[in-house]
C-alpha cells in the first residue's frame, strides 16, 4: 500500500475537503461520550488524539472532555492545526501510534479516528497505546475492516472503488487480536450514522479536492471516469443532502 506522505500532500486542503458541520460534530462528541469513562470526581478527562492530522476533531474532544495532545508525525498537519485553532486546552506533538510521547499512564482516553490504516505497526501501536492510557481508560477507533466495509454512495462511481478502498484496512478480526493480545478489553462494536455533510453539490466540490486516502490508490483514469459519472449523478439533483455515513466505533477499555 503507498503510504500517503501528508508533508507534500493533501496538507493544505485536507481541512477543507473533510470538514464537518456542527450538527456532525455534535453527533459524534454525543458518540464519544457514550464511550468514554467517567470523570473521576468530575475532573476534565485528559485525551490523546492519536493520528490529529489538522484538528479536524481535536478542538472539539478538548472542549467537551478535557485537554487533549494531538499527536501527528506530519509537520505540514500540525502546521495547519495550529493555524485554525489556539484552543487552550490542546497541544500538538509530533509523534505516531507507535511512538506517543507522553509519560505512562498519563491518559485517560485516546482516539484512533480514521488513522488507523496509516499505521505500519499495528502490534507495536497496540502497545504504546496501552502504556499511555491508564488502567480502566478507554481506547476509541473509528475505521473501514476489510471484511465490515459500509456503502459509500460516491464510491460506487469510482471503477473498482469499493475493492480497492476495501484493501486499505485491516479485517476487523486482526484489530480486535492485536488490540486484545496487547492490554486492551473489547467493550463495544457500535453503530454510528455520521450525520449528512450537506448538498451533493457540495459534496461533490469537497470531494474534487481528493483527501480521501483511496484518490492515492486509483488510476489516474479510473479517477477521471469515477469523476466524469460522478458529475453526471449530481448534476441530477445537486440540491438534494447526501445520505449520513455508516462509520461504526470500535471501542476497548485497558485492562
Amino acid at each position: 500500500m503507498r503510504l500517503t506522505n501528508y508533508d507534500t500532500e493533501q496538507y493544505q486542503d485536507y481541512a477543507r475537503g473533510r470538514a464537518l458541520k456542527d450538527e456532525q460534530m455534535a453527533a459524534w462528541i454525543g458518540a464519544f461520550s457514550a464511550l468514554l469513562p467517567e470523570r473521576p470526581e468530575g475532573r476534565p478527562l485528559v485525551g490523546l488524539d492519536v493520528g490529529s492530522g489538522t484538528g479536524r476533531f481535536t478542538p472539539a474532544l478538548a472542549s467537551a472532555f478535557g485537554p487533549v495532545t494531538g499527536v501527528e508525525p506530519s509537520v505540514r498537519m500540525r502546521e495547519v492545526a495550529l493555524a485554525q485553532s489556539q484552543h487552550p486546552d490542546v497541544q500538538y506533538v509530533a509523534g505516531a501510534a507507535e511512538d506517543i510521547p507522553v509519560p505512562t499512564a498519563s491518559a485517560d482516553y485516546a482516539v484512533l479516528l480514521l488513522s488507523l490504516h496509516h499505521v505500519q505497526d499495528k502490534p507495536r501501536a497496540a502497545r504504546e497505546l496501552a502504556r499511555v492510557v491508564k488502567p480502566g481508560g478507554r481506547l476509541i477507533i473509528r475505521s473501514g475492516y476489510r471484511d465490515q466495509m459500509p456503502w459509500i454512495w460516491w464510491l460506487e462511481h469510482f471503477p473498482n472503488g469499493f475493492d480497492k478502498d476495501a484493501v486499505l484496512f485491516p479485517p476487523l478480526h486482526e484489530v480486535v487480536e492485536t488490540f486484545n493480545s496487547a492490554g486492551w478489553r473489547v467493550r463495544t462494536f457500535s453503530p454510528f450514522t455520521e450525520p449528512s455533510s450537506g448538498t451533493y453539490g457540495e459534496m461533490l466540490e469537497r470531494l474534487r479536492l481528493r483527501t480521501h486516502t483511496i484518490f492515492n490508490h486509483l488510476s489516474t483514469e479510473e479517477v477521471e471516469i469515477g469523476f466524469e459519472r460522478l458529475e453526471r449523478a449530481v448534476a441530477r439533483n445537486p440540491d438534494a443532502p447526501v445520505p449520513g455515513e455508516p462509520a461504526p466505533l470500535l471501542s476497548f477499555e485497558r485492562r
